[in-house]
């Protein structure tokens, strides 16, 4: 059994990497379509406001439980990989971090769609605000490639639940930025990679086996026969 953290602590990280997974992918399933202008944006958000606030308010919350998550996970996948579960961590968190600031810019967005008779001035006050959002903005971005893939390395090296776990975290961030806007399938397929690799951390987590019961190949063979 992982005796790194006790059963309380154990479900409530589960809970939130369950939870997480969940709202990240309501969120961006009711994300209005971002692909024009600034003034295209406003008209998205005006043309269904319920599903666009929806939207934006689960996308906040999911930053909180994305990053309880992933800390928790990287306790348990600390004595194996602690360079790795480190870095993953700390990243994710600067991750939610900036991603969170984006989460005030979707506010504002919001409150000027629902303000539809000035638009016209609306859109170079939301040009100027995101312009002075964008280092945090690029944080969360990069926060997200970065720490995904390191978190899908320590879940590798530490021999955390089924190998597939890993690859599909890594995959995600491949399928997600790197194909996402080549076609509107690979972003259903990232979301559902997403989806799975958290449900499925989660599982681990409630189960509190270290490691699934798989052990690493760079552990020794006497601890091997022991097991």
């Amino acid at each position: 059994m992982n005796h790194l953290i006790s059963p309380a602590v154990r479900w409530t990280v589960a809970l939130a990497l369950a939870l997480a997974g969940v709202t990240t992918v309501v969120s961006i399933l009711l994300m209005p379509d971002f692909s024009g202008t600034h003034a295209d944006w406003l008209a998205e958000i005006a043309a269904d406001p319920s599903a666009a606030a929806v939207s934006a308010h689960l996308f906040a919350v999911s930053q909180l439980l994305v990053a309880v998550g992933v800390v928790g996970v990287a306790v348990q996948v600390f004595p194996r990989a602690p360079r790795l579960a480190f870095l993953a961590a700390a990243l994710v968190v600067l991750q939610a971090f900036g991603h969170a600031a984006h989460a005030g810019f979707n506010a504002v967005m919001l409150a000027m769609a629902a303000d539809a008779g000035d638009a016209a001035a609306h859109v170079p006050l939301l040009e100027r605000t995101e312009a002075g959002l964008l280092p945090y903005m690029a944080l969360g971005l990069i926060g997200t490639v970065l720490g995904l893939i390191l978190l899908g390395a320590a879940l590798l090296r530490a021999g955390y639940g089924p190998r597939w776990l890993g690859v599909v975290l890594i995959a995600f961030v491949v399928v997600e930025f790197g194909l996402s806007g080549l076609s509107m399938w690979a972003g259903y397929l990232a979301g559902a990679l997403f989806l799975v690799a958290f449900l499925a951390m989660a599982v681990l987590t409630v189960r509190g086996v270290d490691g699934g019961g798989r052990v690493p190949a760079t552990e020794p063979a006497v601890a091997r026969t022991m097991r």
